[in-house]
């Protein structure tokens, strides 16, 4: 058995989602033209060729494998989750020198459009490169102040020339006072490749406490959420937990993961936790149904609230929302859209087959 072709929608599907140019399909598989030898992103905007000249692929090394070359229009060598090479420069330059503060005329220098980078980091950032370089300054001025820095030496570290300025900024983005940082606990955040688009992975010292798809529309409310509620500075960064939950997410989607062994930590209702709970019991490659989950819970009646905790579960995959499915085996709701759902069970389901195969 082949693991990526088991991954692959049924064939109508992929058909249709090519020929209305299905964004929600991005990632989950490569569309490859055998009159022109070209393959594609099924979001292509060139014009689409007839079904019966297509075979389909789930990933792009397949396509070049089987003879295709990569449009110039789509590009899909340049997968959604992936820095562009300039970009990757730029980002190494920043973490081996942080104090440096980029001005447009230093990106020109560096061959880099300021509009361009612009425009990529508020699609996979949600904020501009210089919105992102102040928030992460304020970060690790963040973290001097945990550490026991004062005010004034974290204020001008971080490049402000005045405290009322450095205040402002870093209330506006932690929504707490620097003051205040002692009672509240940090929460970093990075952003991670995947087969099936990028990821925005969030976590604290006590584990991970979110991982969702940047494209997700319930994200903003997740974030505020964390920082209203909860308490949490979020500031960009890095921690053991991120980098490991970055090499399990990889070994998942090659199939070679079943469990997922980062710390966790769940903010949320007793209700909700125990919810949560229970999907982590769900056995990969399996699925459950709301009122199975209710029933466990000692209350059977409690299905559209199971529903309610599956849909505000913060951390995609990890804790598997993906496979509760409806009482009639539909594939119901999912924060991440349908599509990545059907490619994550048949993901599993291809990875138990292969198992159970080897086993012979």
């Amino acid at each position: 058995m082949n693991i990526q072709t088991a991954v692959l929608p049924p064939h109508a599907e992929m058909v249709r989602a090519m020929l209305e140019r299905d964004t929600a399909y991005e990632g989950v598989f490569f569309t490859a033209v055998k009159t022109t030898g070209i393959f594609c992103r099924p979001s292509c905007t060139a014009r689409k060729p007839k079904p019966e000249n297509v075979e389909f692929f789930a990933h792009a090394d397949d396509c070049l494998s089987a003879g295709y070359r990569a449009c110039l229009r789509c590009k899909p060598l340049d997968a959604a989750a992936i820095a562009p090479d300039w970009v990757q420069r730029l980002l190494k330059a920043v973490e081996a020198d942080p104090e440096v503060r980029w001005s447009d005329a230093q990106l020109l220098a560096e061959g880099i459009e300021p509009l361009k980078l612009r425009r990529w980091f508020k699609q996979h950032f949600g904020m501009t490169f210089h919105a992102w370089l102040r928030t992460r300054r304020l970060g690790m001025a963040l973290g001097g102040i945990k550490q026991g820095a004062s005010i004034d030496h974290a204020a001008f570290d971080s490049g402000y020339e005045s405290l009322s300025g450095f205040r402002d900024a870093f209330q506006k983005s932690f929504h707490i006072t620097p003051g205040r940082v002692a009672q509240s606990e940090p929460l970093l955040f990075t952003r991670l490749t995947t087969p099936l688009g990028p990821m925005i992975a969030m976590a604290e010292r006590r584990g991970l406490v979110l991982l969702e798809f940047l494209d997700r529309p319930a994200l903003t409310r997740e974030v505020e959420e964390l920082q209203n509620r909860y308490g949490y500075a979020v500031a960009p960064g890095h921690n053991a937990h991120l980098q490991q939950i970055e090499q399990q997410l990889a070994q998942y989607f090659a199939g070679k993961l079943n469990t997922f062994t980062v710390p966790l930590h769940l903010p949320g209702s007793e209700f909700a936790r125990q919810v949560w709970s229970a999907l982590l019991q769900i056995p990969y490659g399996h699925t459950s149904t709301y009122g199975a989950i209710a029933a466990s819970l000692g209350k059977p009646g409690a299905s559209r609230a199971v529903g309610l905790a599956n849909g505000h579960n913060r951390l995609s995959i990890v804790v598997p929302c993906h496979r509760v499915i409806g009482a009639d085996g539909s594939l119901t709701g999912y924060g991440g859209g349908q599509p990545r759902k059907a490619f994550l069970l048949r993901l599993e389901n291809a990875a138990v087959q292969l198992t159970r195969q080897l086993a012979f």
